[in-house]
């Protein structure tokens, strides 16, 4: 299924989907060497934006969610990425325990975590749902939109507390559905014999977005000279600003000063390219917020000028925590539409595989602005189905089949750049 696009694509694109589609074999082989030196995630979902002179990626999640919003043709491939995933860590898994958010009352997540219990199920494990919701006591089902239930279940630690599963369940490999926003639980730590994917630092209590775009710029720099483009055609510039207090009008200046630097540096590459557009950057906590703590900025005025509102959406996250850390990232504009609609494309993948996508679209949001809020909804596409190869012989900017690998290229940039970040931030690094 491939929904009816409007792109509008300029020259740097286009020479950049030729010089792709050219270097496939070469491309696909360094993709080979990357993996036989590193790991890579669990899984993963990146956000990316078309601008039609840039393709970047502007959020990678570790804990992805929108599996349900995968097309159905695509669970087959999710399925065998699935099996390649779990025989890594154990070949011989018989029970799988998958740990979601907590938030019940989401019934388009918890049908996500339904098609996930679809998918590893067909790998041959039994998978069953424990909850961290707090006072769950027993077993609880929750009815989905589709008339199916999902059993919610108590986790409790076993065999003396070492090791983690749910009555008469015990799991070989733990998988989480949780980003441990709000913390590492006390249950998760300290296990025997239990692989916990993703690892426990890759949850926002660890992890930072500064990271992982100095972890991709390392990755698009090597990338780039492979099929010599310019490495910006691919990559937001960034800035991290750190230790801002909201009530110290000092700190805001760091802010303002790290902003007027970027969108300068954003200029000269405009200016170099041709590009009439005004830039932008995207400002937001180095720590995830789900889409709390996000402002688009073209002008530092607009923050110079930011209301009581602002300022404090801006210093404030997930369950009320104080947002001290920013980034100040390029912002990149998406001109997909569909039906008039802006469109941004999230590309899903389980190991090292592109199992398939979706377009996150929103009809009330601009081509320069944060498409991930209420009011957005999607649309699945399918990057493998056969009458989608990519087709090199094909005039630049005419098949959307071609898009779609760029897209499937971009997008395992962004997940190598989170194996190298987790490896960096590993407490334990002698696994690797």
């Amino acid at each position: 299924m491939v929904p009816h696009l409007v792109t509008a694509l300029n020259g740097p694109l286009l020479d950049l989907e030729k010089k792709i589609l050219g270097a496939t074999p070469a491309i696909e082989r360094w993709f080979r060497m990357e993996w036989q030196e590193h790991t890579p995630p669990f899984y993963c979902s990146v956000d990316l934006r078309n601008a039609g002179f840039k393709l970047a990626p502007v959020d990678t999640n570790m804990f992805p969610d929108g599996f349900n919003h995968l097309s159905p043709e695509m669970l087959p491939l999710s399925i065998q990425a699935a099996m390649a995933a779990i025989e890594k860590y154990c070949p011989d898994a018989k029970n799988l325990l998958l740990i979601p958010e907590q938030n019940v009352d989401n019934s388009s997540y918890l049908q996500n975590v339904a098609r996930l219990m679809q998918i590893f199920r067909q790998t041959g494990l039994n998978v069953r749902v424990g909850s961290l919701v707090p006072g769950l006591k027993t077993p609880t089902p929750v009815e989905l939109p589709d008339g199916t239930t999902i059993m919610l279940e108590p986790l409790e630690r076993q065999q003396n507390g070492r090791r983690l599963g749910l009555e008469n369940f015990d799991p070989c490999t733990i998988l989480l559905n949780n980003e441990l926003a709000a913390g590492i639980p006390s249950v998760l730590e300290n296990l025997h014999e239990q692989n916990v994917l993703p690892p426990l630092h890759a949850g926002w209590t660890v992890r930072r977005k500064s990271h992982h775009l100095a972890a991709y710029d390392e990755v698009v720099k090597k990338f780039s000279k492979l099929i010599d483009v310019d490495p910006w055609m691919l990559n937001p510039l960034f800035n991290k600003c750190g230790g801002l207090d909201a009530k110290d009008p000092a700190t805001e200046q760091k802010l303002v000063d790290n902003v007027s630097s970027l969108l300068a540096k954003i200029r000269k590459k405009y200016k170099e390219y041709g590009i009439k557009e005004k830039p932008f950057v995207i400002v937001k906590a180095d720590a995830g917020t789900d889409g709390m703590g996000i402002m688009t900025v073209k002008d530092i005025n607009e923050l110079k000028n930011m209301t009581p509102q602002q300022r404090a959406c801006m210093s404030k996250g997930l369950n009320g925590f104080e947002i001290n850390d920013l980034i100040v990232q390029e912002g990149v504009y998406s001109f997909e539409q569909i039906n008039d609609a802006v469109a941004e494309p999230m590309v899903m993948m389980i190991d090292r595989y592109v199992v398939g996508g979706f377009y996150r679209v929103h009809a009330e949001r601009g081509v320069n602005e944060n498409l991930n809020a209420p009011g957005a909804h999607f649309v699945p596409l399918a990057f493998a189905q056969q009458h989608g190869l990519p087709d090199i012989n094909a005039k630049p900017g005419t098949l959307v089949p071609n898009r779609f690998y760029m897209y499937g290229v971009v997008a395992r940039l962004a997940l190598l750049a989170a194996s190298l970040e987790m490896e960096k931030t590993d407490p334990n690094p002698e696994i690797y």
